[in-house]
C-alpha cells in the first residue's frame, strides 16, 4: 500500500475546473429543484393537485409533499455515501444527479388531480422522495469531491463554490418564478405555466452529466491503498493486506470508533443547519407575521443577503485556508454571538432599511460563513476510505434534526412570547455555542493528508 508520502496522482487546471464546475452545478441544481417545489407548493400545487380538499386543507397538503423529500435525503446519503466509497466519488456523482434532475423535470410532466383524481398527488410524493432520495448524497459528494481534487492550500476556496450553488440555485428558482407570476394570468399560470420551471430544469441537468461524464475521478480515490482497480476492497481483504504490508494507518483506521468524529462533525453541522432553518425559513414568517411588513420586504431582504454572499462564501473559504478551519469555525461562532442579538434588535425597528441590514447581517454572519467552512471541514474530519458515507450520512440526520425541529419549536416559544424575538435569539446563541464547543474540541484539519484511512479524532 502506498504511504503518506506518495505522490497523488497528477491532474490538470482543466481537471480542476470541470471538478469545480460539476460541484457547484450539482448544488445549484438541487438547491433550485427544491426552491422551485417549495414555491410551486406555496403557490399552485393545492390547486392542481389537491383540488378534491378543502382550500386550506390543500396547501397543508401541498406543503406536506414538500416534507417529503427530507425523509428521503438521509436514506439516499446512506446508499449513495457507501456506493461512493467503494467505487469512486464521480461514478456516484453521475448517479446521484439523474435521479435528482430526472425526477423534477417529471414534476413538471405529471397529470393533475383533475385529470386521473387520486393518482396524481400520489405520483408527484414518488418523485418527490425520488428527488430527495437522490439529493441527499449530492452536496456532500460534491464537497468531497472538491476537497480531494483542490490543492491542499486551497482546498477551502474551491470547495466555497459548493456553498455558491445554494444561492445559484435559490436565486435562479425566485426568480423563475418571479417572471412567471408577473408575465401570466392566473389561468396561465395553472393551465401550462406551472410547468414550464420543472421541463426547463431538464437544460442543467443534461449540461451537469454532459460534464460529469467526462469527469476523472478525485486523486485521493485513486491513491487509496485499498482500491484495486477502481474499487474498494472488502474490510477481510483490507485487513489482509495491511498486515502483510505493516500498513499502520490501515490497521488503525480499521480498529478506530469514529464516534467522536462523527459526534463533531454532527455538532458543526447541526449548528449551520439550525441557524439557516431559524433564519432563512423562520425569520421570514417572523418579518411578515409579526413585524406585519410587506412580503416583499422579506423576499428582497433574501435577495440581497444571498448577493452579499457572493462575496462572504469564497472569502470565508479562503480565510479558513489561510488561518486554519479550527480557528475560523471558534471565530464565527463568538461573531453569531456577537450579533444575533443587536441584529434582531435592529431588525425590531420595523423599516426597510433596518430589516434589510439586519437581516443580511445575520444572515451573512450566523449561516454563509459556516456554510462555506462546513463543505470542507466535515470531509476533511473522516478518513478516506468511509469519508464520503459519513460525511453525507451525518450532514443530512443533523439537517433533518436541526432544520425540521427549530423553526417549529421557535415558532411555539414566539407565539407564547406574543411576538417576542428573544426566543429567536436565544436559539441562534445555542446554536452558536453548539458550533463553539465543538470547533474547540476538533483538532486542525486544515491541511489533512485526505489519503489517511484514519479519521482525524
Amino acid at each position: 500500500m502506498p504511504s503518506h508520502t506518495t505522490p497523488l496522482v497528477e491532474r490538470t487546471m482543466g481537471d480542476l475546473v470541470k471538478a469545480a464546475v460539476s460541484g457547484w452545478l450539482g448544488t445549484a441544481l438541487e438547491f433550485m429543484d427544491f426552491q422551485l417545489y417549495s414555491l410551486a407548493a406555496a403557490l399552485v400545487f393545492g390547486q392542481l393537485f389537491f383540488a378534491g380538499e378543502s382550500p386550506q386543507l390543500a396547501v397543508i397538503s401541498a406543503m406536506a409533499t414538500y416534507g417529503v423529500g427530507y425523509i428521503a435525503r438521509p436514506i439516499g446519503a446512506w446508499y449513495f455515501g457507501r456506493l461512493g466509497d467503494k467505487i469512486g466519488r464521480t461514478k456516484v456523482l453521475y448517479y446521484t444527479i439523474i435521479i435528482m434532475g430526472l425526477s423534477t423535470t417529471l414534476i413538471g410532466a405529471l397529470p393533475t388531480y383533475h385529470t386521473i383524481g387520486l393518482g396524481a398527488p400520489a405520483l408527484l410524493v414518488l418523485l418527490r422522495l425520488l428527488q430527495g432520495f437522490g439529493a441527499g448524497a449530492e452536496i456532500s459528494g460534491a464537497g468531497v469531491m472538491l476537497a480531494e481534487y483542490a490543492p491542499t492550500k486551497k482546498r477551502g476556496l474551491v470547495a466555497s463554490l459548493v456553498a455558491l450553488g445554494t444561492n445559484c440555485g435559490t436565486l435562479g428558482a425566485s426568480v423563475i418564478w418571479g417572471v412567471l407570476v408577473a408575465l401570466l394570468t392566473e389561468e396561465q399560470l395553472l393551465s401550462w405555466g406551472w410547468r414550464i420551471p420543472f421541463l426547463a430544469s431538464a437544460l442543467i441537468m443534461a449540461f451537469a452529466v454532459w460534464i460529469r461524464i467526462h469527469l476523472k475521478e478525485t486523486p485521493v480515490f485513486e491513491e487509496r491503498g485499498d482500491v484495486v482497480d477502481g474499487k474498494a476492497l472488502s474490510t477481510e481483504d483490507v485487513r489482509a493486506q495491511a498486515e502483510a504490508t505493516n500498513d499502520t494507518r490501515m490497521l488503525e483506521a480499521l480498529a478506530q470508533n469514529p464516534v467522536k468524529a462523527v459526534a463533531v462533525a454532527f455538532a458543526l453541522r447541526f449548528g449551520q443547519a439550525g441557524n439557516s432553518g431559524l433564519i432563512q425559513t423562520f425569520l421570514i414568517s417572523y418579518i411578515a407575521q409579526y413585524l406585519l411588513m410587506e412580503k416583499v420586504v422579506a423576499t428582497n431582504a433574501v435577495t440581497i443577503s444571498s448577493i452579499v454572499a457572493f462575496a462572504t462564501v469564497p472569502l470565508c473559504g479562503w480565510l479558513g485556508d489561510t488561518f486554519g478551519r479550527k480557528r475560523m469555525y471558534q471565530i464565527f461562532a463568538v461573531a453569531s454571538l456577537i450579533v444575533a442579538i443587536p441584529a434582531l434588535i435592529l431588525l425590531n425597528h420595523k423599516t426597510v432599511a433596518t430589516t434589510l441590514l439586519a437581516y443580511v447581517l445575520i444572515h451573512n454572519v450566523c449561516v454563509m460563513s459556516m456554510a462555506s467552512l462546513e463543505n470542507l471541514t466535515l470531509p476533511e474530519i473522516f478518513g478516506a476510505r468511509n469519508r464520503y458515507s459519513f460525511t453525507a450520512v451525518t450532514r443530512e440526520i443533523a439537517a433533518m434534526v436541526a432544520t425540521g425541529a427549530l423553526p417549529v419549536i421557535a415558532g411555539a416559544l414566539v407565539a407564547a412570547a406574543t411576538g417576542s424575538w428573544i426566543p429567536i435569539a436565544a436559539m441562534i446563541l445555542v446554536d452558536g455555542i453548539v458550533v463553539l464547543i465543538a470547533a474547540t474540541y476538533m483538532p486542525e484539519v486544515a491541511g489533512r493528508d485526505l489519503t489517511d484511512p484514519r479519521a482525524a479524532l
